[in-house]
């Protein structure tokens, strides 16, 4: 049989996804309730099995005298009555009886308390065989009186002298106190065990909560990196989490160098294609021949479509980079006072809100290519009158909502809107682009990007993106 790993031991300390801190808690917790069970047990038998000894002692004292109170011939034994006052009042807990073995290895008994009055001492059908095995010795057992009380009984056996067969002489006395006092004592003990089981899970659970506060300080440190509060990991943990955050803030700083090598490349990529396309508008843009148009017009495709994919792979680098934080507010503010003067002639006027402490969690340039875009695009199609308004949605998400009093979109079209180089007018400058680059940009944040119809009579673009938290 092939020996499981040793990593395999630790599915029976909680699942995958379990709290560590509820793991180490049971775990302790499941030791001290053994613990505190056994000694409960221990406690309790022992104070029983102390108790009994006491009962033993009196009885092997009653013994003692009966032994020598007790006269024996070969035909007669004698024992008079007048040994304890207690076993002369009928039924009174204490007895005694004076026997002789039969051959069958019953007992006949010789003579008894007044006590027992009539009845039979309780004894085991092997007490005969044990007491001819140790013989001298006392043995004890527990049994039911007469009268249905518990009692504990000793037994002897032994030689008098006048007289060869051996007497056995029992005595019990009733146990019904030390099972009481048992009783009153265990209670006692499980209630303390368990006060003292209670305080002891407390502890442990104090214990671990302070033990693994470095875990959740390093948590919320890592929490706030994402969130863009913080760039590294600052605190200085204990030496057994403190390599744990040294790697971290190394990952960080790969990171970070890989993105901006990757926009260096970006950067130096968008430099050498724009030169060779400026060169071949430029050069098509001084002739009027069919090959120069033709030229021109695929040129300037080749510039948008350049552009497009080296922006679409700026975001894609930047979305997955932790630590970015742009208000939301003063972006908004930008566009909205360009775009004014932009469209100045057609008397555009933007109204828009967005709190103040409301921010989103990426770069800045992508977040004014979204919402330039968009805005750019209400103002466009608007009759003069465009709003904008961003808000929280709670769970680490934002919305941003663009509406214009244009002549919106039918439904039917505005999937279509989405594509790339898509143009629902093509009489309307432009490239067609917008709308895909907003919705690639908001894919790459891992966002949502949907148009519907506004209440202001034109199209409603709806922008969902990931938050930063203050």
């Amino acid at each position: 049989m092939t020996p499981r790993p040793f990593r395999d031991v630790g599915r029976y300390f909680g699942r995958p996804g379990r709290s560590l801190t509820r793991r180490l808690v049971w775990l302790a917790s499941a030791w001290i309730v053994v613990a505190l069970l056994l000694t409960g047990a221990v406690l309790t038998s022992q104070f029983q099995e102390s108790g009994l000894r006491r009962l033993g002692g009196v009885l092997n004292t009653t013994i003692d005298n009966l032994i020598v109170a007790t006269t024996a011939t070969e035909n007669t034994v004698v024992t008079p009555q007048i040994l304890d006052q207690r076993t002369l009042n009928e039924f009174s807990g204490k007895y005694w009886v004076v026997g002789e073995p039969r051959d069958d290895g019953s007992l006949r008994v010789l003579t008894r308390s007044t006590s027992l009055w009539d009845a039979d001492m309780p004894a085991p059908d092997s007490l005969i065989e044990r007491l001819e095995a140790g013989f001298g010795d006392s043995i004890s057992y527990n049994a039911v009186g007469p009268v249905g009380e518990p009692l504990r009984i000793a037994a002897t056996m032994k030689r008098l002298p006048g007289r060869s067969t051996p007497v056995v002489f029992i005595a019990a006395i009733d146990r019904s106190n030390i099972d009481a006092d048992t009783r009153q004592f265990a209670a006692f003990t499980w209630a303390a065990l368990g006060l003292l089981g209670a305080g002891l899970v407390l502890a442990v659970f104090i214990q671990v909560r302070i033990g693994l506060r470095p875990l959740y300080d390093l948590r919320t440190e890592i929490a706030d990196v994402r969130k863009g509060r913080a760039t590294r990991i600052e605190r200085a943990y204990p030496i057994e989490i403190a390599p744990l955050a040294e790697q971290m803030n190394k990952l960080l700083a790969h990171n970070q160098e890989t993105v901006e090598r990757q926009r260096t490349h970006v950067g130096n990529l968008a430099h050498a294609l724009k030169n060779p396309l400026s060169v071949l508008l430029a050069e098509a843009g001084g002739r009027s021949d069919p090959l120069s148009d033709v030229v021109r017009r695929q040129s300037e495709a080749m510039r948008s479509q350049v552009e497009h994919h080296l922006r679409r792979a700026r975001a894609a680098a930047r979305a997955g980079i932790s630590g970015e934080r742009t208000p939301v507010g003063e972006v908004i503010d930008e566009m909205a006072v360009m775009l004014e003067r932009v469209f100045q002639s057609k008397g555009v006027e933007i109204d828009w809100r967005a709190p103040d402490e409301l921010a989103f969690r990426g770069e800045r340039q992508d977040l004014q290519e979204l919402l330039g875009n968009l805005m750019e695009n209400a103002c466009k199609w608007s009759k003069g009158r465009v709003r904008v308004s961003a808000g929280a949605t709670g769970l680490g998400q934002m919305v941003v909502v663009v509406e214009d009093d244009g002549p919106g979109l039918p439904e039917d079209q505005r999937e279509a809107a989405l594509a790339r180089g898509a143009r629902m007018d093509e009489a309307t400058p432009g490239t067609g682009l917008g709308l895909s680059i907003v919705e690639e940009l908001t894919r790459a944040y891992q966002g949502r990007f949907s148009l519907a119809a506004s209440e202001m009579g034109g199209l409603k673009a709806v922008l969902e993106l990931p938050s930063a938290e203050l």
